[in-house]
């Protein structure tokens, strides 16, 4: 599936449903959907997002997914049943996380800690330290285990696995997601 940048730009603002069952044990939380997620309906949907890899590569799940037509019904399941949800801070799709306000973010960490609450998450991994700080109003904040939980759930700051974020690999990604996939206790026996 392909869209043109006009199809896409049809996706502004649209928003896309929290990933999320019973019995999450680590839920991501990204800044916001970018076009290409609100088009599909799939959370980190975009070709060349390196999110599904990095969790495949840290052991979180056992088989690859590739969203970027959409999320299939059985990999939603899947993520599920391994304990794992997203969500975002913000709810509407742009196309890049600058186009946020600093209210827009402060209200979806108001709206996440009920989230996390509501859900009995064990760990909270935010994807992403500028919208955290933002978010959070913790301008010195760095990336890993924070020192202050979010509703009982112990809250973590992850890098962002977008393209934009070329610093980082699906090395390192991984890396940081097998520290929160193992304070959830949610890695693939073996």
């Amino acid at each position: 599936m392909g869209f043109t940048k006009a199809e896409l730009e049809g996706y502004r603002d649209a928003t896309v449903p929290d990933l999320i069952g019973p019995g999450c044990k680590l839920l991501f939380v990204g800044i916001n959907p970018g076009l290409w997620t609100a088009a599909t309906g799939a959370h980190f949907a975009r070709r060349g997002n390196r999110f599904w890899p990095a969790l495949f590569r840290a052991g979180i799940i056992e088989r690859p997914i590739d969203p970027s037509d959409g999320m299939a019904p059985e990999d939603s399941a899947y993520v599920i049943s391994r304990g794992i949800g997203i969500s975002n801070l913000a709810p509407r799709a742009t196309a890049r996380a600058d186009e946020l306000t600093t209210d827009e973010l402060r209200s979806g960490a108001e709206t996440l800690e009920k989230l996390v609450a509501d859900n009995q998450v064990r760990v909270v991994a935010v994807a992403g330290i500028t919208a955290y700080r933002a978010a959070f109003d913790r301008r010195k904040a760095a990336v890993g285990r924070q020192p202050e939980d979010l509703a009982g759930a112990q809250l973590w700051v992850v890098p962002n696995p977008s393209g934009l974020n070329a610093h980082d690999t699906v090395e390192s990604l991984a890396a940081a997601y097998s520290q929160v996939g193992t304070a959830a206790g949610v890695m693939v026996p073996g």
